[in-house]
């Protein structure tokens, strides 16, 4: 296996207002200069807990923090004001297109060809919405939505 990036313990901090993010910044990796907004796609585990594909997101001070949503802190059981262990590796796996996509775009030539031109990140955000569905009804009619508004060559943030 290779090399964390990090492997520490962190404060868990809030960001000021209602609302405001839980997060452990991590001085230590810097912003991908090349990456959307300098995000450091990364894996690993907060306290043991696995986490996978997260994004580290800049504060504003060219200093990066990870985001600890409520799920994980619930886990973990940790709050505001704790320490966790971090243990963090660079996430450079591909992305994996779920079998039950592929088959659906391969009917339709145009919409596979369209969603190959995609970035990542866009082929990601409509695998993560349809794959995100509580039923099997709902994911088939997402796939078919999917493939409407990719055969449209229509990223996932451009459909109506």
């Amino acid at each position: 296996m290779d090399a964390p990036l990090v492997e520490k313990e962190y404060l868990l901090e809030k960001f000021p207002g209602k609302g405001g993010w839980t997060y452990a910044a991590i001085p230590e990796i810097p912003q991908d200069k090349k990456a959307h907004f300098g995000w450091v796609k990364v894996r690993g585990t907060i306290d043991g807990l696995e986490i996978k594909s997260c994004h580290l997101m800049p504060m504003g001070d060219s200093r990066l923090f990870l985001p600890v949503k409520a799920e994980i802190r619930k886990k973990i059981g940790k709050k505001e004001g704790d320490w966790v262990k971090v243990v963090l590796y660079a996430d450079n796996a591909p992305l994996e297109v779920p079998q039950e996509l592929l088959l659906c775009l391969q009917d339709e030539p145009q919409a596979r060809q369209n969603f190959m031109r995609f970035t990542e990140g866009e082929q990601k955000a409509y695998i993560d919405w349809i794959y995100s569905a509580k039923t099997e009804d709902t994911r088939v009619a997402r796939i078919a939505k999917a493939i409407d508004a990719i055969l449209n060559n229509l990223k996932f943030t451009d459909r109506a």
